[in-house]
């Protein structure tokens, strides 16, 4: 029986780590892009206020950015509501509004569904994240950059860039790791990950051990990710 519910919890472990990694691939660039779009200036209404005969009442618009302020309210949602809401927002509403399952049917379809939900959530996650480390880089370092005649493209790949994945490591290494965790939250919808795997031998056969012998395996892949940042963070201390 031992043997029988470890290749099963592999199994389940596979799908654990399947929607991990499909969740960081997405996440973390979609996440940069949010956190650009947080620090948007674009501000279409600007000119209002350099026209004498606007009234003052509507020159107040003229410091209103769109796009951030739309990207603010989606982060705002996204971290103001619980995940597993989110998940099931996800995978049944589509199906409500439109009548229609947009992600398909069985076990992919579910899949597809978590993977969205977790590519959203932790996005917007990720995006404050990277938001504060490039705005913790001294503006007098970027203004250094400019007056060596460097592009903003230059200073923000060889200058900010650099100093930002240095700040930022250790508080996305913590948002990773509690990724690991919150992939359990896929059994809501009956995806077959490594806590549902567990849970079936409870139900089956009335055993309670193999959901307790998850742990395990969530522990050894938290050391793995924990080491792995450790190193990371050693290698990156090259402003000492």
């Amino acid at each position: 029986m031992f043997w029988n519910v470890t290749n099963a919890m592999l199994e389940g472990m596979a799908t654990t780590i399947e929607l991990f990694g499909l969740t960081l691939l997405f996440s973390l660039p979609l996440g940069l892009v949010i956190a650009f779009g947080s620090m948007s200036k674009w501000a279409p209404l600007r000119f209002l206020s350099q026209v004498s005969w606007v009234p003052s009442r509507l020159k107040g618009l003229a410091g209103v950015r769109p796009i951030k302020l739309i990207v603010d309210l989606i982060v705002w949602i996204i971290r103001g509501t619980p995940l597993m809401l989110q998940l099931m927002i996800i995978y049944f509403g589509p199906g409500l509004i439109l009548d229609n399952n947009i992600w398909g049917s069985g076990n992919s379809g579910r899949f597809i569904a978590t993977v969205a939900a977790f590519v959203l959530n932790y996005s917007c996650y990720f995006s404050v994240i990277y938001r504060g480390g490039i705005e913790g880089v001294p503006i007098g370092q970027r203004e250094a950059g400019q007056v060596l005649g460097m592009t903003k493209s230059q200073i923000f790949f060889k200058v900010t860039l650099l100093q930002m994945i240095k700040r930022i490591v250790p508080p996305m290494s913590n948002e990773i790791i509690t990724l690991v965790k919150d992939t359990s939250l896929a059994r809501i919808i009956a995806v077959s990950e490594l806590i549902k795997v567990g849970e079936s031998f409870m139900k089956s056969d009335g055993l309670i051990w193999p959901l307790f012998y998850t742990g395990v395996y969530y522990l050894i892949f938290v050391g793995i990710l924990t080491l792995l940042f450790g190193y990371v963070e050693r290698k990156l201390s090259y402003f000492r």
